[in-house]
């Protein structure tokens, strides 16, 4: 059997390479006609996803003692999965106040490929494992691959080079009965099914991919300190909206009017958190910092 062979008698047994029976007829259909059934497909995500909540809540258990032992988060994907990953690193600095550093996306073809599709490239296995080194991936640090089709060779690739190292590892694939040669410490299984065109994993596929890593990352922020009740209380002002939604945080919370809010903000050198922790405390910056660092970051465990 040639190698093209095997990869079409693989494809076969993949969920994501169905055909839909529900969309054969979307060709036919009115504008109307094919957004109700794609809407009737992605219906389907958040019920996948609702699934999977242990082991996703595992991955973020994970992700938040890595970050706090001072490791790193890579995601590694191809394509789709791999712009997810990217996507999700870099939202967690504006939102979360990370270091840039410390939650990395890798997405095979580097970065030109967010923009530009290239082929072939999800199949360089030696890229991946360049990847990780270039970035000197450690045993410290935690692996998230993504995967719809859960066989895209530079995921897999990245991954057993990370289990090699002693890496925590974990696979967002969307079909189910993953069996690898390698398998993660955390699989995470997410089968939305065959996609409403076929093969096109942009779809249900991107979509539970996405949700996926928002609830991973989140919870993981949650656990470390980056939150007061829902209030993203170690945002960094980057745009004007930020900026405002700052000072609305410290307006509402403290029941303060807008110079104060500035003021404390000033003196916090930006930080809401910090800031909250001097307006409750009564004290300067730097006495603040010492408490929150006791309280390991969290607000909550300062008391008001």
């Amino acid at each position: 059997m040639t190698d093209m062979e095997e990869l079409i008698r693989l494809l076969k047994h993949i969920d994501t390479e169905q055909v839909n029976p529900n969309t054969v007829d979307i060709d036919r259909l009115s504008p109307i006609e094919i957004a109700k059934k794609i809407n009737a497909e992605d219906k389907i995500v958040a019920d996948v996803v609702e699934l999977a909540l242990e082991p996703i809540s595992r991955a973020a258990e994970i992700y938040a003692e890595t970050l706090r032992r001072g490791g790193r988060v890579f995601y590694i994907g191809a394509g789709t999965s791999g712009r997810l990953g990217v996507l999700d690193a870099a939202e967690c600095p504006p939102t979360f106040g990370t270091d840039p550093d410390q939650i990395i996306g890798l997405i095979s073809g580097g970065y030109a490929t967010l923009v530009l599709s290239m082929e072939g490239v999800e199949d360089d296995c030696a890229a991946a494992v360049s990847d990780l080194k270039e970035r000197d991936l450690k045993n410290a640090d935690f692996l998230i691959g993504l995967a719809a089709s859960s066989r895209t060779p530079y995921t897999l690739a990245g991954l057993e080079y990370a289990r090699s190292i002693g890496c925590k590892t974990a696979l967002i694939a969307c079909n189910r009965n993953v069996k690898l040669d390698t398998m993660p410490d955390i699989m995470i299984e997410l089968p939305v099914g065959p996609e409403a065109i076929t093969g096109s994993t942009r779809m249900k596929s991107g979509t539970v991919q996405k949700m996926t890593l928002n609830m991973i990352s989140t919870t993981a922020m949650v656990l470390l300190g980056k939150t007061y009740g829902n209030l993203m209380i170690d945002l960094q002002s980057r745009s004007d909206k930020l900026a405002a939604r700052s000072r609305q945080i410290l307006m509402e919370l403290l029941e303060i009017d807008l110079d104060v809010a500035e003021e404390l903000l000033n003196r916090s050198d930006g930080s809401v958190k910090l800031a909250i922790a001097m307006h409750w405390l009564k004290c300067d910056a730097d006495e603040a910092q010492n408490r929150l660092s006791d309280a390991d970051g969290f607000l909550s465990r300062l008391g008001s």
